[in-house]
């Protein structure tokens, strides 16, 4: 990055951290090796959001459609995820990061689901930098989440059909007080959200790269912000 584009950093960013399967397939190595070395990426742009001053990270950790892969790949899935709060505990409280989670985190084992708040519990002091793992995760499923809350409030009389806008949707999603993704990153060259922050990401800009997630480090990630960096973001306005 120059010294340009250090000024231009994202609040939030937000990865589809894709990848991991075809990684361990080129190696000829069980998928689960491939997510596995995924968590050395997750604590790589971690460490390179800490030192680029990025407020917010959210990672695409498990979708609801991934509930149907094997059950041995769940399991294991599930296995490294709890392995990781473990882990990273000690090193969120000294970096002071508050970890939370959106999704239908009721759908996760009850060993992870408990590990899981237990770590969000002792955190959720914590302001300055936010980790926010999507678990159990659809967009398609927060958006209807949230419709149903509002329709639950005009049906109780507590609200009018014609107080119904963009605000008030989003004051029922998952993470209202999270400002919108600045930069969207997919690893893996997949060309789609896959049904990731469908809301949120209306204006966000997108960087595609052909890494895979488990080869993705500082140096990968540097390159996404500075190709951030010399963006001009509309907003829907015209140049």
């Amino acid at each position: 990055m120059t010294k340009k584009d250090i000024n231009i950093i994202p609040r939030h960013v937000a990865i589809i951290m894709d990848g991991n399967g075809r990684w361990a397939k080129q190696r000829g190595v069980p998928r689960l090796k491939g997510h596995e070395e995924g968590t050395q990426s997750v604590e790589a742009v971690l460490r390179a959001c800490k030192q680029a001053g990025i407020q917010y990270l959210t990672l695409y950790a498990f979708s609801t459609e991934n509930w149907v892969r094997p059950p041995s790949e769940i399991k294991g899935l599930m296995r490294i995820l709890a392995q990781f709060l473990k882990t990273r505990e000690t090193d969120m409280l000294q970096e002071k990061i508050r970890l939370r989670a959106i999704g239908r985190l009721h759908d996760l084992p009850r060993p992870v689901r408990n590990e899981l708040q237990r770590v969000m519990k002792a955190t959720e002091h914590f302001t300055q930098r936010q980790l926010i793992l999507a678990l159990s995760y659809g967009a398609r499923d927060e958006i209807t989440q949230a419709v149903r809350a509002i329709a639950r409030h005009v049906q109780d009389g507590k609200l009018a059909v014609r107080d119904i806008n963009e605000a008030l949707v989003a004051r029922h999603l998952f993470a209202p007080d999270v400002p919108d993704p600045d930069l969207l990153i997919r690893t893996s060259g997949e060309m789609r959200l896959s049904n990731f922050m469908l809301w949120q990401a209306s204006y966000t800009e997108l960087y595609i790269t052909e890494t895979l997630w488990p080869d993705f480090r500082e140096n990968a990630f540097a390159e996404a912000l500075a190709a951030y960096a010399r963006r001009r973001r509309r907003f829907g306005q015209v140049s």
